[in-house]
């Protein structure tokens, strides 16, 4: 306001009047940008606080006399403003508090949510105030990913083991993050962008929410202009909740108001009649018709309702559930057996938290460097297994620097022996054979090549790397498996994994390895044709499949945002034929932004239409080799097949937690007592859901496919319980998907074909007859 009058007194007016005509053409970013779009900027800050400052630099007075008079007005607000800050009162705080003291939420986690960031630090200094140090957990748009992680991580941790009793988030903070195992949600400012208040409600209230209700809090000053606009809008969605008896209303309050300017009613509100007219535009637009049509337009579209619109997200749920219960062996046996190879050695149990140490002098120099981002109190101290708590042991798993530094130093020492190749035994295997691990990409060209004015779709030829820069957008290692007379198929990374070494063997001693260096030339040329054809069908496939929704979501976007501006031209055109002389111009940069919209959606939907023909071949090497042959010994069969068994296990017990159960193995005697079974019980795993209905799992896995069999114990078992055993069958676990599928009361719906030594075999096709709706696999 000061730098205003000054320019005014200095005769620069015109430049004040420039800097003003900027301000007004720039959007208001609350209403075009979700609270996903606001991101974190440059400098820690969120984008809207960019917007903010611009936006506060603003004036609204032409003229000197205005200037000063505005500048007393906004004194005088400030003046107001710190006598209630010394008054100590606030009504919406002390609202607040009381909502979190009830009795009735006693020991109950909350999120409260707010735009900005200066708010929710305010909160928590208040919180903290009432004795609530170290229980108030805050994330916003200024953290980076593990201050973000530490705090969201306080939040998860159970009261009893520490954890935060409350989160305090800002819109942008709140993006991506899983707060399902909440379902108390505060309100503490109500956007006035309808699409930020559906993505609020979606974090706590969407698929995977076990606890019903769901309680959401909005904080509003009922009896304010504004406040009663809100209100109403609240009110209503309520009601109809209440009518369709669904919380789908809160799914969709975005899409609800795609032709409503709630903005629009906002402003309105600042009139005592602009507000009484805007609450009761409000109260009749919005109506429990609205909502059953726009779920009826979602079912025709996507082929579903609640039931199959949640089924990805389930599929998703165990997929990472498969992940996290897979990774960790994986990572263990390679970190054990990788470590002495770079003059490291594990010290403490790998199953637990372990430490490095080096057998040689700055053997552990590699990794140092990467334990500084970590409290002191982590340093070499390492786990495999997902902490609870991160401030005093290290999580190695792909993409943590410790372990990535840690994969770089074995790389660096050993990649020319990989190359060399080593020799693997296969106890399922009937002749010897190779295989070989390669990495292959896809490429994105940086747009399409124009030939006589018409875009070419590139070919799968690769990158022209001389004239044009390339991105990686997918890179992959790949197997495939060579028999001796030169046949290759693709082979899964996984079955190298089930695999043991074969030390000591001559290599004169094998045929096939006289003949590896003509076969592996062979292989080359498979892995930069077919391999690499294969990556680029795959990946313009998946992005084909994506088109349809991502362009509905653009073009959603951009029309709920046009529908605004034509309100708005509405509104401002009322104030034109009015003779409001302002209105004229801010007609005319209406205009303007609808044609930049249309304009910009345009640019936007053909640039995502473009986007397969842009993903080509890239580079390919084979990066290892390896011999493999056939092997009679049973103890190295059994030792295989054990190995398949432990992943089969892992994936029915990710499927069992995915759904909320709490699982139990009783695979072995000690844990079966310890579960409260007897040694014996005649199945796997002990699944207990929510509503306390158990589930007595017997668990089969197979490498590929093939039969299954089942003890005379697990028979007997399975007739006694009936409809509470359940078989689940695990197919390809030595592929990146395994395949479960699951049969209730095998022993009413499976016919044993035949009986060997006290066992009874099962067909796949017999399992798959019977099983469960479809079988479930990572995808």
């Amino acid at each position: 306001m000061e730098e205003a009058i000054e320019l005014v007194r200095a005769g620069r007016a015109e430049e004040l009047e420039q800097r003003q005509k900027r301000l007004a053409a720039t959007p208001d970013f609350f209403e075009i940008r979700t609270a996903d779009e606001d991101a974190e900027e440059a400098g820690g800050a969120e984008s809207h606080e960019a917007f903010e400052e611009r936006a506060l630099g603003g004036v609204v007075a032409p003229t000197l006399a205005q200037l000063r008079e505005e500048s007393r007005e906004v004194e005088a607000l400030l003046a107001q403003a710190r006598s209630l800050v010394d008054d100590g009162e606030d009504s919406k705080f002390e609202k607040l508090r009381a909502v979190l003291r009830s009795a009735e939420f006693a020991r109950e986690k909350f999120i409260v949510f707010t735009e900005h960031r200066d708010t929710a630090e305010f909160l928590v200094r208040r919180l903290e105030g009432l004795g609530f140090t170290g229980q108030v957990a805050l994330i916003h748009g200024g953290l980076d990913y593990r201050e973000r992680e530490a705090q969201v991580d306080l939040f998860r941790r159970p009261l009893d083991a520490g954890g935060a009793n409350y989160l305090v988030a800002t819109d942008a903070a709140g993006e991506g993050i899983n707060l399902q195992f909440c379902w108390l949600m505060v309100n503490y400012d109500v956007p006035w962008n309808p699409a930020r208040l559906e993505q609020r409600m979606g974090r706590i209230h969407r698929y995977g929410q076990q606890h019903d209700p769901v309680v959401i809090v909005n904080l509003v000053a009922g009896e304010t202009r504004e406040g009663r606009v809100l209100k109403t809008l609240l009110d209503k969605l309520e009601l109809i909740r209440q009518e369709l008896q669904s919380d789908k209303v809160f799914d969709v309050v975005g899409r609800l108001f795609e032709n409503v300017s709630l903005k629009d009613y906002l402003e309105q509100a600042a009139t005592e009649e602009g507000a009484t007219a805007a609450v009761k535009g409000i109260d009749g637009l919005l109506t429990a018709a609205q909502v059953r049509a726009l779920g009826e337009r979602e079912q025709a579209r996507f082929g579903g309702g609640d039931v199959k619109s949640s089924l990805p997200a389930l599929q998703a749920a165990i997929d990472r559930e498969q992940y996290r219960r897979l990774l960790p062996g994986y990572v263990r046996r390679f970190v054990t057996a990788a470590a002495p190879l770079i003059d490291l050695r594990v010290d403490g149990d790998p199953d637990g938290v372990f430490g490095l140490a080096q057998k040689r002098r700055r053997g552990l120099d590699p990794v140092l460097a990467a334990m500084e981002i970590y409290p002191a109190g982590a340093h070499g101290c390492f786990t495999v297994y997902r902490p609870a708590d991160r401030s005093d042991v290290i999580w190695l798993h792909p993409g943590e620097p410790v372990f990535d530094r840690f994969c770089a130093a074995l790389l660096a020492r050993h990649e020319d022996e990989a190359r060399r190749g080593a020799f693997f035994v296969d106890p399922h295997a009937g002749a010897p054979y190779l295989f070989h691990l390669a990495r292959v990409s896809v490429v994105r060209r940086p747009g399409p090549i124009e030939s006589a004015g018409h875009e070419v779709t590139p070919a799968y030829g690769r990158a022209d790397g001389e004239d044009r820069r390339v991105e990686i957008i997918e890179s992959r290692l790949v197997g495939l498996r060579q028999d001796g007379d030169g046949v290759i198929e693709p082979c899964p990374l996984e079955h190298l994994l089930l695999l043991r070494g074969a030390p000591n063997v001559p290599p004169g001693s094998v045929p096939l390895a006289r003949m590896a260096h003509g076969l592996t030339a062979a292989a080359r040329e498979w892995v930069d044709g077919d391999a690499l054809a294969r990556l680029v069908d795959e990946h313009r496939a998946r992005i084909e499949r994506s088109l349809p929704e991502r362009l509905d979501w653009i073009a959603r976007g951009c029309d709920h945002r046009t529908a605004e501006l034509i309100a708005r031209r509405q509104h401002v055109g009322r104030k034109a034929r009015g003779g409001d002389a302002g209105a004229a111009a801010s007609l005319a940069k209406i205009k303007d932004e609808q044609r930049r919209l249309a304009a910009d959606k345009d640019r936007r939907l053909r640039q995502v239409r473009r986007e397969p023909s842009l993903g080509v071949a890239g580079d390919c090497e084979i990066v290892a080799h390896a011999l493999v042959l056939p092997t009679a010994d049973t103890e190295e069969r059994r030792r295989h097949d054990t190995q398949v068994e432990e992943i089969a296990m892992q994936i029915a017990q990710a499927h069992e937690e995915a759904s909320g159960a709490v699982v139990h193995d009783v695979s072995r005697p000690e844990l079966a007592r310890r579960a409260g079974l007897g040694d014996w019980p005649g199945f796997d795993l002990l699944s207990v859901a929510a509503t306390g209905d158990r589930r007595a799992i017997e668990v089969k896995g197979r490498a590929g496919t093939g039969d299954v069999e089942l003890s005379e114990n697990e028979w007997a078992k399975a007739c006694n319980l009936r409809d509470g055993y359940w078989l689940y069958a695990v197919y390809d676990c030595a592929t990146p998907r395994p395949r479960l599928v699951r049969v209730r009361d095998p022993f009413a719906k499976l016919l044993a074909k035949s009986r060997v030594f006290s066992t009874y075999a099962i067909s796949a096709a017999s399992v798959q007859a019977a099983a469960e709706g479809a079988s479930e696999g990572a995808s």
